[in-house]
């Protein structure tokens, strides 16, 4: 039987069907030459994806080109960087605190300081917390020191983030794809979740990194980085345990740029490759480990036969089952007391149609069972989606709705409708677009 890299990449197809992983698209090198491209319509080649924190180590790959031009040394107290931000009187443990401490995410605090919701400059809070631990010494994954590391970019090259490695990175690596990079209320790129970029724009980055920089990046930061700098044993996800580099993480072999829900570009330096996903795995706790399962498992053993000429897939995401047969046509209105955990006052059902008021007021999500239908998000009509929907059971309908713009998050409905009672069940992935989607509600019996 062969084992062609070419029978791999299907047999990684398939198996990412079955596991109903939620990927968009991916690819794949090997030895510098382009393997595998593949998009799930709709979406399509050179189109901007959310990559959360991968927006890290591109951050940490900027302080690593400050250091190289002598801007700053790693080992100097990040808050001789912000004497402004201080407080009167510092507490001893945040003066330690180095640029280093900060690249390998050992800072002083056991989690982020800054509040997404409420803070208008995302930097300054880093300064003002109140620090739990000695820096240095563990592992806590802390997006405010990326946010203070694009704050650090920005006071010394006088540039924001995205606009500094578009002049020493993006620019020479010839990247025109559309890219961009969400800011704080402040102005400052978000230096641990925002940058927007393409699958193959982010893929190509990585073929720099693996190639030690192309003259463009410091070969000898790229190597720090890249290594494990510090333990991280108490992760739950178990590729979350092999160790931190500089703003990235060690993989069972080799090392990867990750961001929430399956951003990933995971490098192979022993086998010369690269592997690049976009994906919205937010609603599966497991999600982000089934893709690196499948990468390890069923791509990475068979990297050595590349005897495989590059191939572009074009496929599609797979929609919920659907039995034609249990749906129902209308149902409701349905009436809810207040102060229920969904936040809904009622619903009701009006052929592929589900209509329901909440605090948002009365929202419309349409569906298409058995099929992946395209629409806005549900109270947001500038939010692109997704939607796929089926009747599980007579009385049972799951709706699945993912926002596919700059956010991507989603929610998972179960709809049980009794003779005269409706009961919701939802679960989300965070973010304010789904707000009032986490929880059980039933309606009142009259």
């Amino acid at each position: 039987m062969s084992f062609s890299l070419e029978k791999r990449v299907q047999s990684f197809i398939r198996r990412v069907e079955t596991e109903g992983i939620n990927l968009y698209g991916f690819m794949l090198s090997v030895n510098g030459k382009r393997k595998a491209s593949a998009y799930y319509a709709p979406f399509r080649e050179g189109q901007p994806h959310r990559m959360y924190s991968v927006s890290k180590t591109m951050t940490g790959l900027a302080v690593g080109l400050l250091a190289e031009e002598g801007k700053l040394s790693l080992d100097q107290s990040i808050c001789d960087f912000f004497p402004d931000l201080l407080p009167e009187d510092p507490d001893p443990r945040l003066l330690r605190q180095t640029v280093r401490d900060m690249l390998r995410m050992a800072t002083c605090y056991r989690a982020t300081v800054y509040r997404e919701r409420e803070d208008q400059d995302w930097t300054r809070p880093f300064f003002t917390g109140v620090p739990t631990h000695e820096p240095g010494t563990v592992f806590h994954y802390d997006t405010g020191c990326s946010q203070v590391l694009a704050a650090l970019v920005r006071r010394l090259s006088g540039l924001e983030v995205i606009d500094f490695l578009g002049q020493k990175l993006f620019d020479p690596l010839n990247l025109r794809d559309q890219r961009f990079w969400l800011r704080d209320p402040s102005g400052c790129c978000q230096g641990g979740t925002g940058l927007c970029m393409s699958l193959r724009d982010l893929h190509r980055v990585g073929e720099c990194l693996l190639s030690g920089g192309e003259g463009l990046l410091p070969a000898w930061f790229i190597r720090e980085m890249s290594k494990k700098q510090i333990d991280t044993l108490l992760r739950d996800a178990d590729e979350e345990k092999f160790g931190y580099g500089w703003q990235c993480w060690q993989t069972r072999k080799g090392w990867s740029m990750y961001g929430m829900g399956g951003q990933l570009c995971v490098l192979v330096p022993e086998e010369r490759a690269v592997w690049t996903t976009i994906a919205d795995t937010r609603l599966d706790p497991c999600g982000v480990q089934k893709l690196y399962d499948a990468f390890y498992e069923e791509l990475e053993p068979w990297l050595g036969t590349e005897d495989m000429e590059e191939t572009y897939y074009t496929l599609s995401l797979k929609p919920l089952p659907h039995e034609p047969a249990w749906e129902k046509k209308a149902a409701g209105p349905f009436r809810f007391d207040a102060g229920n955990a969904l936040g809904l006052r009622q619903m009701k059902l009006e052929g592929h149609r589900l209509i329901y008021e909440q605090a948002r007021g009365e929202v419309v999500l349409p569906f298409a069972p058995g099929q992946i239908l395209e629409t806005a998000f549900p109270g947001w009509p500038d939010v692109p989606a997704l939607v796929a929907s089926g009747w599980a059971a007579p009385d049972l309908l799951r709706l699945r709705c993912h926002a596919i713009g700059t956010a991507p998050c989603g929610f998972d409905l179960l709809l049980h409708f009794g003779e005269d009672c409706l009961t919701v069940q939802s679960m989300r992935s965070w973010d304010p677009l789904t707000d009032g989607y986490d929880g059980v509600a039933s309606s009142v019996k009259d």
